[in-house]
């Protein structure tokens, strides 16, 4: 292996089993764990790598609806606006978008109710013009992380 792919090797093998050790993974990679452990601490730093955490699948607790949320707000509110979504423990994902909305953002409910409440409580905020909420009926694929090429 070269030095030059170890990088991107590290991170697709760490995609495969964030939870696997150094020294497996210098035994795969065919390097030093202070090899493994020093590119390692260079990608953190560098924000490549920004923690290790499990992959939840919130189903299996109770929250059995996604809601994809648009949003149009006031120009000089949507900073303020993406902040306070990003408050809300239960909006797994927001985003500052292009074309017809301003924000979309994606929230885990455990039932409709829980999901009107939220939308409604948005609605009262006087920076929101308009929204338009759409409910997920099957997540065909999510939470997905694809693999960094390698060059030859």
């Amino acid at each position: 292996m070269t030095y030059e792919n170890l990088d991107a090797e590290l991170v697709n093998a760490l995609l495969n089993d964030g939870r696997t050790s150094l020294r497996s993974l210098g035994e795969e990679l065919d390097v030093s764990v202070t090899t493994v452990s020093n590119h390692l601490s260079d990608l953190e730093d560098e924000g490549v790598i920004d923690g290790y955490t499990p992959v939840v699948e919130y189903s299996a607790l109770g929250y059995d609806v996604t809601a994809i949320i648009h949003l149009k707000v006031e120009g000089n509110a949507l900073p303020e606006i993406t902040d306070r979504l990003e408050g809300h423990k239960q909006m797994i994902s927001v985003y500052e978008v292009t074309g017809n909305y301003d924000i979309i953002a994606i929230g885990k409910f455990q039932d409709t109710d829980g999901m009107n409440k939220q939308i409604k409580t948005l609605l009262t905020d006087p920076d929101i013009n308009e929204s338009n909420t759409s409910v997920v009926l099957d997540a065909a694929s999510e939470n997905e992380q694809f693999e960094l090429d390698i060059e030859d």
